[in-house]
């Protein structure tokens, strides 16, 4: 008896799970077996300016017909139609107005039947106005113009994460013609060679980044301007070593030629002074030897005009003086005296000491095209002195 009850009850309990799997069937397959199409192979998300770019390919399932792309939670979409060919197609959709940040997409294929697939996830940056606001023009360390007459741009060094992928440079060269030029960037001992530059003007550049290797938008920074380092001596002074004289005593000393202008009480050698013969002609200064007068606000100079811009007065020295000696750069037609020398646009000292031959920078800076004097001042009251100076330069920073 006890064997026969248990094959009722294992009988009740097969048809009792048939009756619920006809009942699980009915209820979610009514309507046959679920089909999902084929869903997008190879999905790519790439980064882009408030916008990505989402490709796939469709490598089986002739029957879709169309796909969508969801993203803000599925609270957005787009809908893309699809034509099937034998081969392999492509898609690509680009999302565009999308805000910064990190975004995710979910992507499903529809067949002609309406059956959707299961779904292909992805996720892309957003780059934006954040972004491209923390961008800096990349560095430049050095620029100079070269023998040859281009002109030498050294950058600095950045990182393979930093995006530079180029710079962008605006020039023009000697005989008046502009360029607008992109350069590859390199990551170290990037250097750019700009030929036959025109010398006292500078560049334009701005600095193209890619937010990552893939990004399908490049960002750029703000043109910014630069000066080149040139050697502007043969544009804008005259007579600048190994100096040339215009008087001469048949011995040793003389007056300076034009453009210099040199004041009554330097001339202290009997109607001659500024002027030496020495070193092939230098300009100079001398005072106590043989009864030589002292020297009060003594001043050799030029006046040129300038553009605006960054200067340097160059000046190599050799020295045995003992009160202070004053390269001096001034806004017009004269020097200043010493005790006006704040009033000067730019003051260098000699060093104050016997037997010494130095290169004294005097830089300067003027806003707009001005008038300006450079050369030297001197006060020279402490018995033997002597300095000077076998040439000078105009460099343009």
């Amino acid at each position: 008896m006890k064997q026969h009850t248990y094959i009722w009850i294992l009988l009740v309990l097969v048809v009792s799970a048939c009756t619920k799997m006809d009942a699980y069937r009915d209820k979610y397959m009514a309507g046959g077996a679920i089909t999902y199409p084929g869903k997008m192979d190879s999905v790519q998300a790439f980064s882009g300016k408030s916008r990505v770019l989402i490709t796939g390919l469709f490598t089986s399932d002739p029957k879709i017909t169309k796909y969508r792309v969801f993203w803000n939670s599925r609270q957005d979409s787009t809908e893309i139609a699809v034509k099937r060919t034998p081969g392999v197609d492509t898609a690509r959709v680009i999302i565009p107005g999308l805000p910064e940040g990190l975004m995710n997409f979910e992507i499903r294929t529809y067949d002609t039947l309406g059956n959707v697939s299961i779904p292909v996830n992805t996720a892309a940056s957003v780059y934006g106005d954040l972004y491209a606001s923390a961008l800096i023009n990349r560095g430049i360390t050095n620029t100079a113009i070269q023998n040859d007459g281009s002109a030498l741009i050294s950058w600095v060094d950045v990182n393979a994460d930093a995006g530079i992928v180029n710079v962008q440079i605006r020039y023009t060269d000697n005989a008046g013609v502009p360029h607008d030029t992109i350069i590859p960037s390199v990551q170290t001992n990037f250097s750019t060679v700009l030929p036959n530059f025109k010398p006292g003007n500078g560049i334009s550049y701005r600095t193209a980044y890619l937010p990552n290797p893939t990004a399908i938008d490049t960002f750029y920074t703000a043109f910014s301007s630069h000066a080149v380092r040139a050697d502007v001596t043969s544009l804008y002074l005259g007579n600048y070593g190994p100096f040339v004289r215009a008087n001469f005593d048949g011995g040793r000393w003389g007056t300076l030629a034009a453009p210099w202008i040199t004041t009554p009480n330097v001339i202290n050698h009997s109607g001659y002074g500024g002027y030496a013969s020495d070193a092939g002609g230098v300009l100079v200064m001398e005072s106590g030897w043989s009864g030589t007068a002292n020297i009060i606000n003594g001043k050799i100079y030029q006046t040129v005009t300038l553009p605006a811009g960054n200067y340097i007065f160059v000046v190599n020295t050799y020295t045995e003086a003992l009160d202070p000696v004053y390269v001096v750069a001034a806004t017009g037609s004269t020097l200043p005296d010493i005790a006006n020398l704040a009033s000067a646009a730019g003051v260098a000292a000699f060093p104050t000491s016997r037997n010494v031959t130095a290169t004294i920078e005097c830089p300067f800076s003027i806003s707009q095209t001005s008038q300006v004097s450079m050369g030297f001042l001197a006060t020279m009251t402490s018995g033997n002195q002597y300095w000077r100076v076998p040439s000078v330069k105009l460099i343009k920073n």
